[in-house]
Order: C-alpha cells, then sequence, then structure tokens
C-alpha cells in the first residue's frame, strides 16, 4: 500500500482548497477514459467527447502524450500539485514552463520504459498545455462557477466533519482506499511503494473535484496534495436523485430533496447551489424543516451550517425509494477504484 508519513504538526496545518486546474484535470481524465460513473458524468460525456475526439484527431501528438502520460503514473509535468488561489491559467503556466528533458523524463516514468519515437520531441510541454487549455476553455470553464460552488460546499462539509469526528474521520472517507492508520501513517492508495515521509512544515492539502475519480501528488518534499471525489456532482434535470413518493407527498418534493441533502452539513448558499432553487425557497423550507425538528444548525467559522436531527434522517431512512420525480440538480458521485496515481 502507499503510506504516508505525517506529523501531527503538518496534518494541523493541512487545508482544503479547491483548484480549477485539478478539476480540469480530472475533466481530462474522464474524456480518455470515455466512460462515466454516474448519470451527471454520462451527459456531461455525451456533449463533450466529441469535441475532445476532434482535437486529437487535429492534432497526431496529443492522444499518444495523453495516453502515455496516464498509463501507470501520471507525468509530473502535466499536473503540477494544487496551489491555494491559483488560477487555471498560473497553474498551466507551470506545465508550459516544464524543460523538455524533464517532460520525456516523466513520460518514460509513467510508460515505464523507453518513449515512442512521436514523443521524442522539445515541445511536449507546449503541446500539453494546449491540451489542457481546450479542455478547460471548451468543457469546464462555462460551468465553473456552478462547480466552484458544490467542490466548496464539500469542502464546508470535511472541514465540519474535522470539528466533529476528528482528521481520522475525514481521512477515512476521501477516496476508498485511504486510511488513517494511527501513528502518523495515512494510506493513500493500494500502491506497493515504499512509505513517503513528509517532512514537517511541507503544505498538505486536500482538493475535491467533481469527477469520480482522484489522485494524489507532490512536488520535492515541500508539498503535497491528495485529490479526491467530491461528495456530490452536479447532474442534469433528468438525472436527479429520486425523492420517495411518501415523503414528498408529506412535507413536499422540493422540501423533501433539501432534508434528504442534509445528511452532512450544508449552508443556505450551498444548499441553493446544489438544488437551484432560488435563495427564497430554500430559507423557506430550512425554516419548516427547524420548526419540525429535522434539521438542526450550528455556525462554523462565518458559515451557518444545517444538518438533518436523528428525527429527519429516521423519516428520510423510512421512506422507500421509488422513481417519483425530484428537485434538486445532484447526485451522489459513484466510487471507482483510482486508474492512474502521480
Amino acid at each position: 500500500m502507499g503510506l504516508w508519513l505525517i506529523g501531527t504538526d503538518t496534518l494541523a496545518r493541512s487545508r482544503f482548497l479547491v483548484s480549477p486546474f485539478a478539476e480540469t484535470f480530472a475533466c481530462l481524465k474522464l474524456l480518455h477514459a470515455g466512460s462515466a460513473a454516474h448519470p451527471g458524468e454520462e451527459a456531461w460525456l455525451r456533449a463533450h467527447l466529441p469535441g475532445y475526439r476532434a482535437f486529437l484527431a487535429a492534432d497526431p501528438v496529443a492522444g499518444p502524450l495523453v495516453d502515455a502520460a496516464l498509463r501507470s503514473w501520471i507525468a509530473d509535468f502535466v499536473c503540477p500539485t494544487p496551489v491555494a488561489g491559483e488560477s487555471f491559467e498560473a497553474t498551466v503556466a507551470r506545465v508550459r514552463a516544464a524543460g523538455p528533458d524533464a517532460a520525456r523524463s516523466h513520460l518514460r516514468v509513467s510508460l515505464a520504459g523507453p518513449l515512442p519515437a512521436l514523443l521524442d520531441r522539445d515541445d511536449l510541454p507546449e503541446r500539453a498545455t494546449a491540451l489542457l487549455t481546450h479542455v478547460w476553455e471548451q468543457t469546464v470553464r462555462p460551468y465553473w462557477d456552478r462547480r466552484r460552488r458544490i467542490l466548496e460546499a464539500d469542502v464546508v462539509a470535511r472541514t465540519a466533519q474535522v470539528s466533529h469526528g476528528g482528521w481520522a474521520a475525514v481521512l477515512d472517507s476521501l477516496r476508498p482506499w485511504t486510511r488513517w492508520l494511527g501513528e502518523s501513517r495515512f494510506q493513500v492508495n493500494l500502491h506497493a511503494y515504499p512509505p513517503r515521509e513528509i517532512a514537517s512544515g511541507a503544505e498538505l492539502a486536500f482538493v475535491p473535484v467533481t469527477t469520480g475519480g482522484g489522485w494524489v501528488s507532490w512536488e520535492g518534499r515541500e508539498r503535497y496534495a491528495v485529490v479526491y471525489p467530491c461528495s456530490g456532482v452536479l447532474a442534469e434535470d433528468h438525472d436527479r436523485r429520486p425523492v420517495p413518493a411518501g415523503l414528498g407527498a408529506l412535507i413536499g418534493a422540493a422540501r423533501a430533496g433539501v432534508l434528504m441533502l442534509l445528511g452532512s452539513p450544508m449552508s443556505t448558499t450551498q444548499l441553493v447551489a446544489v438544488t437551484g432553487q432560488s435563495l427564497g425557497s430554500v430559507g423557506r423550507h430550512l425554516r419548516v424543516l427547524l420548526d419540525a425538528g429535522l434539521v438542526e444548525r450550528r455556525r462554523a467559522g462565518r458559515s451557518v451550517l444545517y444538518e438533518r436531527t436523528a428525527a429527519g434522517s429516521v423519516l428520510v431512512e423510512a421512506s422507500p425509494v421509488d422513481a417519483s420525480p425530484v428537485v434538486p440538480s445532484f447526485v451522489e458521485a459513484s466510487r471507482r477504484p483510482d486508474t492512474y496515481r502521480s
């Protein structure tokens, strides 16, 4: 298994962050795999896979480059470790700045062998930059504002989880293979690599993405990141999560949808983002649910978070799910094993 040895001071200083580049790279992986983990990804792929394949067809180097970069280990130069507050443009500039020799070396590591003749060239960083920029501009940027709110909702929920259950509960829930094993040992995946000691003072970040995959990365001994699938992702209206008919009839479909989402703490703004309802509608639903004792609220920093009470959870769990129409544009993210690692 892949183990990181993390001191308590490093873990205490670690942070969650949202990265437009990480979201773009996750979408590149999804486009290149061409298969979806859940209905929201299927709709997105239907819309964008033809354009991605047309880009590859127009650039004979792009396809082999991605194949090589994602073979067994993400080639380091194509996927810099995320930095807090860094724009897509700033991160992709780090891809462009990679030296040709470094790019070829990283691809050899990913391939676990020699480079094909087509990839033994000096413009690999520029080719990778062009591909990543295409994915950002065409498939991520048009939806970024809403995706960012979904990712921020996950960050708020995870931060609240730290205060309730400690870091062990959070690390155990990031991905199927992540586990806090105690004694400073954090299992990041199932790959049989030697343990990696994270030095005191190093930056450690946890970065959500809306696709079903994830990866780990590091730069030297100074910066580390775990990229993980967030707890919920956007879906098209026809792919919305079912609300039980009985629960919808009892309290209303829209209000029932809000109650179902509150298995994890969320703010009013985040509920607006994932349901597509107006701020006034969400506020009214929360007031009714609070008065009924089905949700509770508490303050976490500058945010007010809402979460189901025990009574609310009993009501949700006692209602069988059927195919009735629903309101929230939200679907639970399917978990799938990692395909790549960097």
